[in-house]
């Protein structure tokens, strides 16, 4: 819902960065395998009780996946980059809240529905693409993509929005993460309604 009301404040930053990196010879899928390993490395953290660690790597891993696109974009971009950031972000997206289920029995239940929320939403998006892509339609809402990006309700910023209210108030995980799953699957509705309407033969 926010990501592309934001891409025109961050983009100009992240570009120049971008260009730098690739000038030096940096390349896209190494800041998404760095990044990666930096989002798993915070949702181990955070399993072993080490929140603000997890936090702060957690933020390192947006950084990077904002800078990956900008690399892609300085060098040109690629079809294997794509899919190496989009499975990079999904599995970085599960590993939090089973991080804190790990770390809390408590929060075993919570963390599961909102795993399975993002399961939900993670397929619609990739069906929506596949299809929208098969129909030959384009959007450049989120910026220039390796395929078609479809807005929905729960979006990247509004994830990480939650990761970081997780992390401040973990006593409130299992309410925040039943909230952010209800939305999660309000935007697979909505993105259900979409595709009635734009893929109807």
């Amino acid at each position: 819902m926010l990501d592309a009301k934001l891409r025109p404040l961050i983009d100009p930053p992240l570009n120049a960065v971008g260009r730098a990196l690739a000038d030096a010879g940096v390349t896209a899928n190494a800041i998404t395998f760095t990044g990666l390993a930096l989002g798993l490395a915070g949702a181990a953290a955070i399993a072993v009780g080490h929140i603000g660690w997890g936090l702060a790597l957690i933020l390192a891993n947006r950084l990077l996946d904002g800078l990956d696109g900008a690399v892609a974009r300085a060098r040109g971009p690629s079809d294997l980059g794509g899919y190496f950031d989009i499975v990079a972000d999904f599995a970085f997206y599960v590993s939090v809240p089973l991080a804190f289920g790990f770390g809390d029995p408590a929060r075993t239940l919570p963390a599961l529905v909102l795993v399975a929320s993002f399961v939900l939403t993670g397929v619609s998006f990739l069906a929506f693409a596949v299809i929208a892509a098969k129909r030959g339609a384009s959007t450049e809402a989120h910026g220039k993509k390796s395929f078609f990006y479809s807005t929905g309700l729960a979006e990247g910023t509004e994830t990480i929005a939650v990761f970081i209210a997780m992390c401040l108030w973990p006593a409130w995980f299992g309410a925040i993460a039943y909230a952010y799953a209800t939305l999660c699957v309000l935007t697979v509705f909505q993105r259900s309604a979409m595709a009635a309407q734009g893929f109807r033969d």
